[in-house]
């Protein structure tokens, strides 16, 4: 089920009212990564506030999921003894069907869920379908109520949570941001038509030709078919095979046999033929005859079945294509929960901040409406480019606006924020208020110098190639011409002269251009004065009074940071101690897990105290200097080999091989450079390939205790922030779609009406049936119609799917193609492991896929 956006607050608000203090803890299952985190924050405040108890438990991936719905969800299942309640999802699972995985369809058992609601908070993309228009229970079948929709639940409606709906049954509900309701209504009319849709088999006979028996194994065959499509989000439509998991023994295997709508109804036996109307759908009722003179007599038994398993294929056309168009993300669940508590008239500067964290970490890796990709430079200003294109700079511009709004401006300091200074201290030893501030895009700018600031931010590698000789000499002629000392730049920047931070942003908009650096401060209109106040483009700073000045930026790079490395992990020593041999697969596994939830801890508690920020501040700084050596070198030594789809580099050896074992760190690598190689090649063929995206990047690193490669998959960029997510466009095609569909309908009528007389005359003159000549004309039709519907969508499909991350899907393909030794079990699809004896190959197989859409 999904819950629309405009009753986000229903779910919340039943609870409230039916939990006290000693009602079961509200489970809440976080993924290992910023947003998840600070989305974490936002609810556990809310549930607080409700003395609502709570429990937490990280999960870093599918195995841990399942662990935790076979330890923690499961003996919450009143048919296991539980009292029901509810687990929330955040970042974790919209992408797998979540049923079967934590436990909630027990096969053989007629009441799934048993009182047991799951909330899906998740950004990334696409859905999967059976948890966002099946996962609850069904009513019993009645002669009144025999069919998917009858037998949905009060208040649900082709999976659509309205108002009449109570919870407190059980199931699966996905928050949804408004992709659901804006683009997937095809997709969802095509999922409930095939849950209804009467089974056949593709030898001859409908079900109610069957016997018991057969329509018994019929029904079994059609399940198996679908439990593969209810995961195509997962293993992408291929069967696992039995054989192939005993030779793949490191292949992370998941379960097939649910059905893909979960009990789904069995119609009872009709003994007349069923007919299909002009609109498509299936009815009970005989066709009105052309002719009251001589009624034709009814389709054939093969006729129909031809015309049903068309249209069974359309729609699981229509699913497919959905599954295959690509990776993606939507909005960051920190702004989802925030949205909650403005509904529920809880929104407060701490609760604004936590979002504009969130918010700001889908930046930092590189999560956009494209997947996982580098950024990549448009030329065409007149459009929104970036992360999340549109709706990210809605959202963005939404965020300024509460920041305003809940920290009105001090006139007294008014001036000095208005002429662009980055601040750098509170405004008093009380100040814990939000600011904008036109931030460069350098890195951790208040906590180191200058110069290295600019020489470890990864827009000035790619811009001023900083990774070469003649890259650090520019960075030093662009610090000359602004006249800033070499001196002046390597200390502290709290330190340097305040006359040159007051100019700071000047001689960056002025010098900058010259060094191709266009976009590294906030820019300004004509008219010296950003627009209309919306200051486009600032960034966000939060003060706790003397104690210490942060950008969101900063928090957000520590936050990862201390995800990504550790608490105490300033050297390399202690990072890749004990790397030198492959211990047992197992041990190093769960050891690796047990050490990514410590972690987790340290950044969960860094998010609401600012000592313990501030003491990660140094590890940040240790992981992008190890981040910058390693770019410098792959680049320097010439170790990125291009493939047929993609680029390749693999890092293995180095004194930083350590922290890349970790998915999130290799990903801020293969951004770094990711965006560099673009550049090149814009300089190289002044024009970007693969139809200006830029070329997809593949980077592997060696884990050596484990013997295993982490290989991480990265889009070129490009993909629907400069297509797509124009939504009044998208609307206008949609209903232009529409006509054109309804046109070939009536034309479609009219010429069925014209050959079923025809038909008629020739019976009364032959006297005998002409049902091949029906099913040539019919196939014939269809492939018209079809070809006239891809024909048609061909632009608008190109645009939906165009620049999305399909490394996830190729990684599945490779899979089922080869023999190699591959662990999948990210929630971040284009991430996986394969055996180090196995790589070679892997890559082989994958280079001929196509890795972006």
């Amino acid at each position: 089920m999904y819950l629309p956006r405009t009753l986000l607050s229903k779910l919340y608000t039943h609870l409230q009212t039916t939990r006290h203090p000693l009602s079961p803890p509200v489970l809440i299952l976080v993924a290992l990564e910023p947003d998840a985190l600070c989305a974490c924050r936002i609810l556990t405040r809310l549930l607080k506030h409700d003395y609502i108890p709570h429990k937490i438990q990280p999960v870093s991936g599918y195995t841990d999921l399942e662990k935790a719905g076979k330890d923690l969800v499961a003996p919450m299942m009143e048919s296991n003894g539980g009292s029901g309640g509810v687990v929330v999802c955040l970042g974790v699972g919209g992408m797998v069907d979540l049923g079967p995985l934590l436990g909630l369809e027990p096969e053989g058992q007629e009441t799934p869920y048993s009182g047991v609601e799951v909330w899906v908070v998740d950004a990334h993309r696409p859905w999967n379908l059976s948890n966002i228009f099946g996962g609850f229970p069904l009513d019993p079948p009645t002669e009144e109520a025999n069919s998917y929709q009858s037998r949905s639940p009060l208040g649900v409606d082709g999976g659509r949570i309205g108002r009449a709906y109570k919870p407190g049954r059980g199931g699966i509900i996905a928050l949804d941001d408004g992709d659901i309701e804006e683009d997937l209504r095809e997709v969802q009319d095509a999922y409930v038509a095939l849950v209804d849709m009467p089974d056949v088999d593709e030898g001859g006979a409908l079900e109610h030709d069957l016997s018991d028996s057969e329509l018994d194994e019929d029904d079994q065959a059609l399940e198996s078919v679908r439990s593969g499509q209810k995961r195509k989000s997962w293993s992408d439509g291929h069967d696992d095979d039995s054989s192939d998991d005993e030779d793949r023994p490191a292949q992370r295997r998941r379960s097939n046999s649910s059905s893909s709508i979960a009990d789904s109804p069995r119609r009872p036996q009709q003994r007349r033929l069923l007919h299909l109307n002009p609109d498509n759908a299936l009815s009970s009722d005989p066709i009105e005859p052309p002719s009251a003179a001589q009624p034709p007599p009814p389709p054939s038994a093969r006729a129909l079945r031809r015309r049903l398993l068309r249209l069974r294929r359309k729609n699981e056309s229509v699913l497919q294509d959905y599954y295959r168009i690509g990776a993606s993300f939507s909005e960051p669940i920190s702004s989802m929960m925030y949205a909650l508590a403005s509904e529920l008239g809880r929104e407060d500067n701490d609760l604004l901040w936590l979002t504009i964290v969130g918010v700001t970490s889908m930046e930092l890796y590189g999560r956009s409406s494209a997947g996982v990709a580098a950024p990549v430079r448009r030329n065409d200003k007149t459009r929104a480019t970036g992360w999340l294109g549109i709706r990210g700079a809605q959202i963005r511009q939404l965020l300024r606006d509460e920041v305003r709004r809940l920290n009105p401006p001090d006139v007294t300091h008014g001036k000095a924020e208005n002429h662009g200074v980055i601040p750098t201290t509170a405004r008093s030893p009380e100040d814990m208020g939000i600011r904008l501030s036109p931030e460069p895009r350098f890195l951790l700018i208040r906590h180191w110098s200058l110069y290295e600031s600019m020489l470890h931010s990864p827009y000035l590698f790619s811009r001023l190639k900083t990774w070469s000789e003649t890259g650090i000499r520019r960075l030093h002629k662009l610090l000359a011409k602004m006249g800033v000392s070499l001196a002046q730049c390597k200390q502290s920047y709290t330190h340097m002269d305040m006359m040159l931070k007051r100019e700071l942003r000047a001689k960056l908009l002025k010098y900058g251009s010259l060094y191709n650096l266009e976009e590294m401060v906030p820019s300004v209109d004509t008219d010296g004065k950003d627009r209309a106040g919306a200051k486009d483009g600032w960034g966000f700073v939060r003060s706790w009074g003397w104690r210490a000045t942060l950008s969101a930026q900063d928090v957000g790079v520590v936050i990862g940071a201390l995800l990504e490395v550790g608490k105490h992990a300033h050297n390399t020593d202690s990072v890749a101690a004990g790397s030198s041999q492959e211990g047992d697969a197992d041990v190093e596994l769960a050891a690796q897990g047990a050490e990514w939830v410590g972690r987790f801890w340290a950044a969960y508690d860094a998010l609401e105290n600012i000592d313990d920020l501030k003491a990660g501040l140094p590890t940040a700084q240790f992981l992008h200097r190890a981040i910058y050596r390693t770019g410098t070198s792959l680049i320097n030594k010439k170790q990125i080999k291009h493939l047929r789809a993609f680029r390749m580099c693999v890092v293995k050896d180095g004194p930083d091989v350590g922290l890349f074992t970790h998915p999130a760190a290799l990903t801020k690598l293969s951004l770094w450079i990711g965006e560099a190689l673009a550049e090149q090649e814009r300089e190289t063929h002044g024009k970007l390939s693969h139809g200006g995206r830029g070329t997809p990047l593949v980077v592997a690193s060696l884990n050596e205790k484990r013997g295993v490669y982490v290989v991480v998959g990265t889009g070129g960029g490009g993909g629907p922030d400069t297509t797509f997510l124009d939504r009044e466009a998208a609307k206008q095609r949609q209903a232009e779609k529409e006509a054109r569909a309804k046109k070939r309908e009536e034309a479609k009528v009219a010429k069925d009406k014209i050959r079923e007389e025809k038909r008629a005359a020739r019976r009364r003159e032959s006297g005998k049936g002409d049902d091949d000549e029906e099913l040539q004309t019919e196939s014939e039709d269809s492939e018209t119609s079809d070809s006239e519907d891809e024909d048609s969508d061909e632009e608008v499909e190109r645009e939906k799917g165009f620049g999305f991350n399909r490394f996830g899907t190729a990684f599945q393909e490779v899979v089922s193609e080869t023999n190699a030794r591959v662990r999948i079990d990210s929630f971040e699809h284009c991430v996986v492991e394969v055996k180090k004896e196995d790589l070679g190959g892997f890559l082989e197989n994958l280079s001929m896929k196509a890795v972006v859409s």
